[in-house]
């Protein structure tokens, strides 16, 4: 098998032995952690997570899985540094890589195509990228992105993915694992028909109820998927994302939160809970500049961040 560059960060979520630092992201924002160094990469504390918590997964208990966003597949000319139609290569180099790694499941977390000017050419598009998706994984799931619900209705897109729900929660190896869908205009109508502002997406109350009775049901720790970001107040971010990171952070029970949208890498840290954005499949030309990741959770909390090419490369040094 071909080896990529790879960079990796460990993120370790029992606070005793950890030691006071502010970290940065390579972007220079801040970082208000607990962290050290182990075997030469970062290990990063979240004391939101209770030790009894992570104390109740079965020791031997570890979960593996892949990680992909904003593919934006589509059979048109590239648009800047958006190339859609290099999308399928760089999904078959990640496929290769899964392969070998054998996640438990794959994920991709938003923007799977790019719009069309109609319905039958943006379900061609759907059709195309998900029958090579699918051959990666018989476990995987969706998160639906604006762009895939640009011309495209939500049970449209869902159909295309034979999928029932477009947000929901299931268990693998210990960990509760979140999907949510902030495909919703501020009036709580959702996405589709080019009926939205793309700087509109909003988790309505009827989610945000589900999301807060789903945390309180589970006992395992949990690892939350979105697209829109949860982090940030501009306009890549959800409208009520504080209400969204209330309702994590109140849990206890929420490790990180995995995300895409903005294209770019980017770690923050907010109320005990990391949200990693991750980069886009889609952007640059060539194979060099794909981006996707293998993440492990293990026992005991640490989870294993490994990206390759485009994906994950972070410097958070002690201050």
């Amino acid at each position: 098998m071909m080896f990529v560059n790879r960079q990796i960060a460990k993120v370790h979520f029992n606070s005793i032995k950890a030691r006071g630092m502010q970290l940065t992201s390579k972007n220079g924002d801040p970082i208000q952690r607990r962290a050290f160094l182990r075997d030469g990469a970062l290990v990063l504390s979240a004391g939101v997570v209770s030790s009894s918590l992570l104390q109740a997964k079965d020791d031997n208990s570890a979960v593996s899985f892949g990680v992909i966003t904003d593919l934006h597949y589509a059979d048109k000319p590239a648009a800047g540094s958006r190339y859609y139609r290099e999308t399928p290569g760089k999904l078959a180099e990640a496929a290769e890589n899964f392969s070998a790694q054998k996640p438990v499941f794959v994920v991709e977390l938003g923007d799977f195509i790019d719009a069309a000017a109609s319905v039958k050419t943006e379900l061609g598009y759907l059709k195309r990228i998900n029958r090579d998706f699918a051959a990666i994984s018989k476990d995987r799931h969706y998160v639906l992105g604006n762009h895939c619900v640009d011309m495209l209705t939500k049970k449209e897109f869902l159909d295309g993915i034979e999928r029932e729900k477009s947000y929901y929660s299931f268990d693998s190896g210990g960990v509760h694992f979140v999907v949510l869908d902030s495909c919703f205009r501020n009036d709580g109508e959702s996405y589709g028909r080019k009926n939205f502002q793309w700087t509109d997406p909003n988790v309505p109350a009827a989610e945000l109820d589900w999301l807060v009775e789903d945390l309180k049901a589970t006992l395992n720790p949990t690892v939350v998927f979105a697209h829109q970001r949860l982090d940030v107040s501009n306009h890549y971010g959800v409208k009520n994302a504080a209400a969204v990171r209330k309702a994590l952070e109140d849990s206890g029970k929420v490790l990180a939160v995995f995300q895409g949208h903005s294209h770019k890498n980017d770690l923050k840290a907010i109320g005990g809970i990391h949200y990693c954005t991750m980069v886009a499949m889609v952007e640059g030309k060539g194979t060099e500049s794909n981006g996707y990741s293998m993440v492990k959770i293990e026992s005991g909390g640490t989870i294993e961040i490994s990206g390759f090419r485009k994906q994950a490369s972070y410097d958070w040094p002690s201050k």
